[in-house]
């Protein structure tokens, strides 16, 4: 009910706000139109389009649509985008207008720009959005990285309230959530496990990303079905004026992009991939070794096309195809290891007027682990997976120049594949029942609106409607209340509900500029999740398992409320924050105490539920402009979990409660072939749990622990330091090299801890314990070759 209450002002804040809009609307005039990169046609995301003199204003959408009403009269139009000319437009209006812009790139070095408020967004301070983050794939590709490897899962890692999952690992955390809180887009499909290499490397290949946003908190109502974040990358479209190419030559991978027109300024294409030669460098070095017959590699595949029917209607396919794999032969066992991410999205963009924008979309995702092995006359195979059919409607209604609106629906049909073993030994097959693949169907209405009630209040209001149903066919055991046996089983027919939830998914972001140059901002944020991800680690590997909600497993719910203040300097070149947030989570899912998996188990019986909450402060400086940018990041989080079958009841942290998180990112461009940059980051350590001591009694060895994480590794801490080379520019076959070291006073972090033990089982009633510190990367040099025509 109180959920209910919440989300009324909601409803009446988007009535009475559009009711003028119906009596008035006959005064004003609409300009609308896309931008365009000139050079490449690319859509420009989130380029500004200012009213000069006044403080009225637009930005372009996720497909480079803008949309502005206006009274009658002349009027110069500002465009401005990092890093592009600036373009002032003066028009007259008497009538409504289409204004297609194509931006050039600046050509100027970094010292000449010209730092001015008319040229450089103020979104930090000006809108009500809290908690976003838009990366440059040009910034991404100046930073250190492993392997010559750029990845943009690393660089979100260095922003504060986001921490990585260990040494390496691409997987994050927000705000003291988990992996699986994370909702993860490539061009709307929804990507279930974003690594390569064990969590090392991501999936996303930067040579064909042309956009990256990241919101920690505030999600807007068009984005559902997770509580702590969202990541949302798009492909690049294609050159549709002319032939290029790019790639380059790493330390452990190649990679090779092709675009261009297939219809000149109508039509486009992208292909994009990259290979690892882990299995090609290391096969001479391991015949006579214990790695001999063991191989592993990863490849990516990314290709995209669209075509313009006309300035109403654009068509996109694009599609992601990904794979690991872990192979070993030998005389006596052959091993095969795959799994990765199979993603195709089809999109139409149609243009009802000026004012009303639409989306389409129809997404496939596929992800799957596979393990098989046969030894002899034995065969096993375990398979598990997740596979999505959605379909998607996206509006962006644009109905006078104090109201951005959006408003759509979402459907999704789940079919989760549990962990599952089969086998055969001669003419004798195991291909137990007991693992059967289940299947949900999710749905979501929303509608959001912003609103600038004056030019110093702007509200971000939006509300999401959500359901989900698990529905056959599937069974169920009952057991015993009391001895806690099976007892019965019930059968569900296919497409035979078995159960539903659903809730209300309010939201409230609010800005109060203080002056031109800052501003207060306060966001409330209700999420429902309904799938989730159970793992017996603390990483995000391949064989962790998504299941659905069910008549044991309830949705995962995120409440989150943020207060900030925002201030820019010189001109908005440098943006300033500090945020404090508070996050409580319900319905969190851990495995028991003492659980060790089986084959095809039913998992849920394994699940134990509780509580968990987050609380911090985030300081925040970044230096966008000049030669050199960079940022500064400070997190003091607070994260524990409470369950009433762990712990005795009694809170524990989080294993990524880290007490303090500090990020420093810096890059400086010594001229037009030079770039230097470096990374510096400092972490407490993670949780963990260490058993205290163990006792030999009776023959029966016993492992005594005092509480859950209550151990922590010593502290992280690298630096980082990259060198960017870049060619002539005036030639048709640029190149250009990259330089890096990773960890450049070689501190050995701690990977994982485990333990030894002085004393021998058999002589000893009482074990001594010793915990062993095992660090993975040293100093790292890498070198890449890249090129471009």
């Amino acid at each position: 009910m109180n959920r209910c209450f919440f989300c009324f002002p909601f409803f009446l804040l988007i009535l009475f706000a559009h009711a003028p809009n119906l009596l008035f609307a006959q005064d004003k005039l609409t300009i609308s139109g896309f931008v365009k990169e000139a050079g490449s046609g690319e859509s420009m995301i989130g380029c500004t389009i200012g009213v000069k003199g006044t403080t009225t204003g637009a930005s372009t959408n996720d497909y480079g649509f803008y949309s502005l009403s206006l009274s009658p009269g002349t009027y110069t139009l500002v465009f401005s985008f990092l890093g592009f000319v600036q373009i002032d437009s003066t028009i007259l209006i008497s009538q409504n207008l289409r204004l297609n812009i194509n931006m050039e790139t600046e050509v100027n070095e970094i010292q000449e720009i010209v730092v001015d408020a008319a040229d450089t967004k103020d979104d930090n301070v000006r809108s009500s959005q809290m908690g976003k983050f838009d990366l440059s794939m040009e910034r991404i590709k100046t930073l250190p990285v492993i392997f010559g490897e750029q990845d943009i899962l690393k660089t979100i890692q260095l922003l504060p309230g986001i921490q990585g999952g260990g040494e390496g690992s691409s997987g994050f955390y927000v705000r003291g959530g988990g992996p699986d809180q994370n909702l993860i887009l490539l061009d709307e499909a929804t990507v279930y496990n974003a690594s390569h290499l064990f969590g090392f490397f991501s999936v996303f290949n930067s040579d064909a990303i042309h956009n990256t946003t990241l919101y920690k908190e505030g999600m807007p109502a068009e984005y559902g079905g997770r509580i702590s974040s969202v990541l949302d990358i798009s492909m690049k479209d294609g050159n549709n004026q002319s032939f290029h190419g790019s790639g380059g030559i790493g330390t452990i991978a190649t990679r090779l992009t092709l675009e261009g027109p297939i219809v000149k300024e109508k039509s486009s294409f992208i292909i994009s991939g990259r290979r690892t030669y882990f299995d090609v460098i290391t096969r001479p070095f391991i015949q006579n070794s214990d790695f001999k017959g063991s191989t592993y590699y990863f490849y990516d595949l990314n290709a995209k096309a669209n075509y313009q029917f006309s300035d109403n209607n654009k068509l996109f396919l694009s599609g992601y195809f990904g794979r690991d794999v872990f192979a070993f032969k030998s005389d006596d066992i052959n091993l095969s290891i795959p799994w990765g991410n199979s993603t195709a999205t089809l999109r139409w963009n149609h243009l009802f007027s000026n004012k009303l924008f639409l989306n389409a979309s129809v997404i496939y995702q596929d992800y799957q682990f596979e393990l098989g092995a046969n030894q002899d006359i034995f065969e096993f195979s375990l398979l598990s997976g997740i596979r999505d059919f959605n379909t998607k409607l996206d509006f962006d209604y644009f109905p006078n120049v104090r109201h951005q609106m959006k408003f759509g629906f979402n459907y999704i049909y789940h079919i989760f594949q549990p962990s599952s073993v089969s086998g055969r030994s001669g003419d004798v097959e195991f291909n137990p029942e007991g693992t059967q693949k289940l299947y949900a169907h999710e749905a979501a209405a929303y509608v959001q609106d912003q609103f600038d009630v004056t030019e110093s209040l702007q509200l971000n209001g939006g509300i999401r409607i959500s359901a989900f149903e698990q529905v056959g066919p599937s069974s169920q055991i009952i057991y015993d209340q009391f001895t806690g046996l099976p007892e019965d089983t019930i059968i569900y027919a296919p497409g035979q509900h078995i159960k539903t939830y659903g809730g209300l998914e309010p939201r409230l972001m609010a800005r109060f500029a203080l002056n031109r140059t800052s501003s207060l901002k306060a966001a409330v944020t209700i999420n429902n999740q309904y799938i989730h991800l159970v793992s017996n680690n603390g990483t995000t590997l391949p064989t962790d398992i998504w299941v659905p909600s069910s008549t044991l497993v309830k949705p995962q719910i995120g409440y989150q409320y943020s207060l900030g203040f925002f201030k820019n300097f010189m001109e908005n070149a440098i943006e300033t924050s500090v945020e404090v947030y508070y996050k409580k989570l319900l319905n969190q899912i851990e495995y028991r105490e003492g659980y060790t998996p089986t084959p095809n188990e039913n998992l849920e019986e394994s699940f134990v539920f509780g509580e968990g909450s987050s609380y911090g402060i985030e300081f925040f400086v970044n230096k966008k402009l000049g030669d050199f940018t960079g940022w500064v990041g400070y997190t003091l989080a607070f994260t524990d979990r409470v369950f009433e079958d762990l712990n005795k009841g009694e809170a524990f942290p989080y294993r990524y409660d880290r007490r303090h998180n500090v990020s420093v990112v810096g890059s400086y461009r010594l001229n037009e072939h030079w770039t230097f940059g470096a990374t510096f980051v400092f972490q407490t350590g993670i949780a963990f749990t260490l058993p205290d001591s163990k006792y030999f009694i009776e023959g029966n060895i016993l492992t005594y622990y005092s509480g859950v994480n209550t151990t922590r590794l010593p502290a992280y801490n690298r630096l980082d330091i990259a060198a960017t080379y870049e060619g002539r520019k005036d030639r048709k076959f640029q190149s250009g090299w990259s330089f890096s070291i990773y960890n450049v006073y070689n501190r050995a972090n701690p990977y994982f801890i485990y333990t030894s033990y002085d004393g021998t089982f058999l002589q000893d009633e009482q074990i001594t314990v010793q915990a062993k510190q095992v660090s993975l990367f040293p100093i790292i040099p890498s070198i890449t070759y890249n090129f471009k025509f």
